[in-house]
């Protein structure tokens, strides 16, 4: 009879199939957004769909609830945080969850998100809300229809919002973004009424796709992106998609008229695939080889795009290889003005093109339509007009069309509700880890200003990225920093920035 170990190695093989088949799944979800021929919808979506049944049967077979019940209790949950411990651990909790949802539901969800993301795709390129809200009003009735499988206690909203970010519910988000929005409110307003105003012109001028490409290419690869492990691709929305250990895929969009977008979305998009190149190879397939939240993961991105890539010790080092990238076009630019450019605090339109600052305003919206949305009080057909009003609430702005409004993000078409708050808490989490790196690391600004970004790559991979999920977010915050999650190190990262730019205290 097998011993407790060889059911362990069992389970842990099992586990590593079952996310060779996830991983086959992202790899067709990847080619779906990047060079799939549009006539190839219907045939992908019964792809997906036949992949996802196989993946959730096999991970829901009474097996693996046996082994668990074997497992647990034994030697190899006796150390907490062991390897086996936190696969034992989590396997318990995702299986419990997965086993309460019918199969039939996992492939009809999948099979959803793609027919619903093919027709975003053609409603935001028309602006036309209602081609796509059929597709949204099923997607909502399945996520409803999740929900009730699973559970949960309080809103709806947290049945959903557990699968991103674990152990996080509605109600407690709630309070941290009403502390977060007094401050940055204020902090906005005091900016709009410096008198100071970024030269932004200087970034909508001629900047070619070739050249922003390379320029992109190459900073990611200085920070650390290994493309021999990777890849850099184009889509409507950027995204990355960690296949596997040596596979990761990014994915970019270029305005020849604006430079921000591309470059800063490659950094964004670099810092989920530092993260993901971190993961320790030999646990890939199993918890400790996971990324801990998505809210950790977004501060990975964020760090890197904001903390990092848009700081005047970066430019130091890179405006001079982008004058020389671009030529004539920054021939009158010097760094000081780039610097406040591309820091300039303004509400704008589209999420993903927004600052600092007011980022987390745009957040703010989708939590309070998605919980609207998903309890029933906010019908789909006027998810237009609630999203504009909240945006003439919150930024002073009126979407033109719903292509600049509630059309904007791709996530609702993938049926990812519940995933916009940890956008936020990525926001957070980056500050905190960023202020504690600096203690610990020295002068991170004249690294950075000699083009020296191994030492807090390095930092990050030893506290954060190494651990897969050994620990809890929260858990996670606190081991690192030594104290719990605050909106604090954020709001005093944008107040400094804002009183060097825009002189206000």
């Amino acid at each position: 009879m097998p011993n407790v170990t060889d059911r362990y190695h069992n389970l842990v093989k099992t586990l590593k199939e079952i996310t060779t088949l996830d991983s086959a799944a992202s790899l067709l979800s990847w080619d779906e957004q990047t060079f799939m021929p549009k006539k190839g919808a219907e045939l992908r979506a019964n792809q997906a769909s036949l992949l996802a049944r196989m993946s959730h049967e096999k991970f829901t077979d009474s097996w693996i609830g046996e082994m668990l019940r074997e497992l647990e209790g034994s030697e190899l949950t006796r150390e907490r945080y062991s390897d086996s411990e936190v696969n034992i651990r989590w396997t318990r909790r995702l299986y419990d969850r997965a086993t309460k949802v019918p199969p039939k539901l996992v492939e009809e969800m999948s099979r959803t998100a793609v027919l619903a993301y093919e027709a975003w795709v053609a409603a935001r390129k028309k602006a036309d809300y209602k081609e796509f809200q059929p597709w949204l009003q099923k997607t909502l009735e399945l996520k409803r229809e999740e929900a009730k499988c699973v559970g949960y206690k309080g809103h709806i909203y947290n049945a959903l919002l557990d699968s991103f970010e674990p152990d996080e519910t509605a109600e407690n988000l709630t309070q941290v973004f009403a502390a977060l929005r007094g401050p940055l409110v204020e902090l906005i307003g005091k900016i709009t009424s410096s008198g100071r105003k970024a030269p932004v012109e200087i970034l909508e001028r001629k900047y070619p796709a070739a050249m922003q490409e390379k320029l992109s290419r190459e900073a990611a690869a200085k920070i650390g992106f290994d493309f021999e492990a990777g890849r850099l691709d184009v889509a409507v929305h950027p995204f990355c998609q960690g296949l596997g250990p040596g596979d990761c895929r990014m994915t970019t969009r270029y305005d020849e008229n604006y430079f921000g977008d591309a470059f800063f979305g490659v950094l964004h998009e670099s810092g989920h695939g530092l993260y993901n190149q971190g993961l320790e190879s030999e646990h890939w397939g199993t918890p400790r080889g996971e990324y801990i939240s998505l809210g950790i993961h977004e501060s990975q991105s964020r760090m890197w795009e904001n903390l990092v890539g848009r700081s005047a010790s970066f430019w130091r080092f890179y405006f001079p290889k982008a004058k020389d990238a671009f030529g004539e076009t920054l021939r009158d630019v010097n760094e000081e003005q780039w610097v406040f450019a591309i820091n300039d605090v303004r509400p704008s339109l589209i999420r993903t093109e927004s600052d600092e600052a007011t980022y987390n305003l745009h957040i703010l919206l989708r939590f309070e339509l998605e919980q609207a949305m998903l309890s029933g009080d906010l019908a789909v057909a006027d998810i237009p007009a609630a999203w504009n009003e909240k945006m003439k609430k919150y930024l002073g702005l009126t979407p033109p069309d719903d292509s600049k409004g509630c059309l904007q993000d791709v996530h609702w078409s993938g049926g990812a509700i519940g995933y916009f708050p940890t956008y936020t808490l990525g926001n957070l989490y980056a500050a905190q880890f960023f202020q504690q790196a600096r203690k610990d690391l020295g002068d991170l600004d004249g690294q950075f200003s000699r083009g020296e970004f191994g030492n807090l790559l390095s930092w990050l991979r030893q506290n954060i990225h190494r651990h897969g999920r050994r620990y809890s977010a929260r858990e996670l915050v606190k081991k690192v920093t030594g104290r719990e999650l605050s909106w604090e190190p954020l709001v005093a990262h944008l107040k400094e920035k804002a009183s060097r730019l825009y002189g206000v205290n």
